[in-house]
């Protein structure tokens, strides 16, 4: 089993909103990323676990848990002009873009902050901790989500 983190402006698709969603599930699309694309294309496994992080927003911090569902297939917004995550350079033969299916399986009854991340020891090297760090996917680690899970 592996951990991750997943960002989502809150004004864009919320925690809220995924449980709204029929069985609390949906594609995690619109990564325009190639670090975060090879993460989600080669590396989210079924089962594997992810907090669900609010970003760009006051104050930005993890809200919940969701869990893969589907593993990496091609995003096919991206080859939907009518799409907000629209790219032409997408296509069938060469997708470009991944996304993942995920479900939710805990909305905190409070968001742990990003100011409080940083405060708790044991989390230094969390890479959402990490200066200028922007990716929209990114790893956790099983002691790192010990903790986090712990606080929830």
């Amino acid at each position: 089993m592996n951990y991750w983190l997943i960002k989502s402006e809150p004004l864009a698709f919320s925690i809220d909103d995924l449980n709204h969603q029929p069985k609390k599930t949906t594609y995690w699309d619109g990564v325009r990323n190639y670090q975060a694309r090879n993460t989600l294309r080669d590396e989210m496994k079924k089962g594997d676990l992810v907090f669900f992080y609010h970003s760009n927003c006051t104050p930005p911090g993890i809200v919940g848990i969701v869990e893969v569902v589907k593993e990496g297939y091609p995003d096919y917004t991206a080859q939907d002009p009518n799409s907000d995550h629209y790219d032409p350079t997408a296509t069938s033969d060469n997708p470009r873009w991944y996304m993942v299916d995920v479900q939710l399986k805990q909305r905190f009854s409070q968001m742990i902050s990003l100011d409080e991340l940083k405060q708790i020891p044991g989390l230094e090297s969390m890479k959402i901790l990490q200066r200028g760090n922007r990716l929209s996917v990114t790893p956790v680690t099983a002691a790192e989500w010990k903790i986090i899970s712990a606080m929830a």
